[in-house]
């Protein structure tokens, strides 16, 4: 079974990072970074600015492409592989409006110490866009 690709935002402001609080399974209440499946043909870069829209309710700037992932989704009871690829991004904080059948909530956390996020691939991500941000300095 291949991998199936997905795209998601490390929103950066400063030293903290964008979280949303997962509304929907797998994972329902968890934190996360916005992402999603890439569609069919779809490049990475241009899913996470259109997973960026549909979540977030605003355009976000792709910036430094992080890296890729491989993790897991639970899907439909059988466990899919993915190929998650993270992209910084920075927006307008005063912008946001939440897609509530995605996210029930959003907060900003330091980067160099996030809580424990809905995916394995989120917290590798992170860790990688924090040594990432402090050898830039």
């Amino acid at each position: 079974m291949n991998a199936r690709p997905t795209a998601s935002l490390i929103v950066v402001d400063g030293g903290r990072f964008l979280a949303l609080r997962r509304a929907v399974e797998p994972m329902a209440g968890l934190w996360e970074t916005p992402g999603g499946f890439c569609d069919g043909f779809e490049h990475p870069r241009d899913a996470a600015a259109r997973e960026g829209r549909e979540e977030l309710g605003v355009e976000v700037e792709i910036k430094d492409f992080i890296g890729m992932y491989v993790g897991t989704y639970e899907f439909q009871n059988e466990s899919l592989p993915v190929l998650d690829c993270f992209f910084f991004a920075t927006l307008d904080p005063a912008a946001i409006r939440l897609e509530p059948t995605e996210a029930t909530e959003m907060t900003w956390f330091d980067l160099a110490d996030p809580p424990k996020m809905a995916f394995s691939t989120m917290d590798a991500a992170l860790v990688d866009a924090a040594n990432s941000l402090l050898s830039a300095k």
